[in-house]
């Protein structure tokens, strides 16, 4: 049975995603905050990792950079209260893998969820080997979730790296919003298409870190993006 961890200080939030989460046949673990979430973690190892962002002692943010600092790569989705572009940003930066609203649809977060594990087992299995994909002076290797640059290692989130490739596979093809945000998901779920833009803004700071002229992730005003291709 797959376990996830669910952290939240509303004590009727969580008890109603324990339940939620049961019914859908995942193995349940709570904490009512991010230290003795981090503990659980390190007890228990869990598949998976949802956690408020708005918490004492330690909030959701900071609890995802703690885990990434120590190289822990447990799939991690935060929830918050507060949607907007400058939460979304850090999130996304500190290496969360998901970012949900509240108020949301246990559906959709159990959709969330299921997709993210469905990822995960996907690169777990070492038989399945995607080959390489090259555009240009970008390479992405699925089955590793790595991509470079200009021969350059580019550190990527899974759902930055999801973007790219739905990018880098249709080279010059204009992609809306809603999109890639199927592409990006693989669910139904129904989220402010603007945190494309987030995505978007993250990877191309990340590209220029390496290249200042990089110019290949196009904004098309008014349809959305698309990855330029090379003259």
């Amino acid at each position: 049975m797959v376990k996830v961890l669910l952290i939240d200080d509303d004590a009727t939030l969580l008890e109603a995603l324990r339940m939620a989460f049961e019914s859908a046949g995942y193995d349940v673990l709570v904490a009512a905050d991010g230290n003795e979430g981090l503990r659980a973690i390190d007890e228990h190892r869990p598949s998976l990792v949802v956690s408020d962002v708005n918490m004492p002692l330690l909030d959701g943010f900071s609890l995802c950079r703690k885990l990434r600092m120590a190289q822990n790569a447990v799939p991690l989705i935060l929830l918050t209260a507060r949607d907007n572009d400058i939460d979304e940003a850090l999130g996304l930066e500190l290496g969360a893998d998901d970012y949900v609203a509240k108020p949301f649809s246990t559906r959709v977060l159990l959709a969330r969820v299921a997709a993210l594990l469905r990822r995960e087992q996907l690169r777990g299995q070492s038989e399945v080997i995607e080959a390489p994909l090259r555009v240009g002076q970008l390479e992405l290797f699925p089955d590793r979730l790595e991509a470079r640059f200009a021969g350059s290692a580019l550190s990527v989130t899974l759902t930055e790296f999801r973007l790219l490739e739905a990018l880098a596979r249709r080279p010059g093809l204009v992609l809306s919003r809603d999109r890639l945000l199927a592409l990006v998901r693989g669910d139904d779920s129904v989220v402010a298409d603007r945190i494309i833009d987030t995505y978007v803004r993250r990877l191309r700071r990340k590209f220029e870190q390496i290249d200042a002229a990089f110019d290949a992730i196009e904004t098309v005003i008014g349809a959305g993006y698309r990855w330029r291709q090379a003259p």
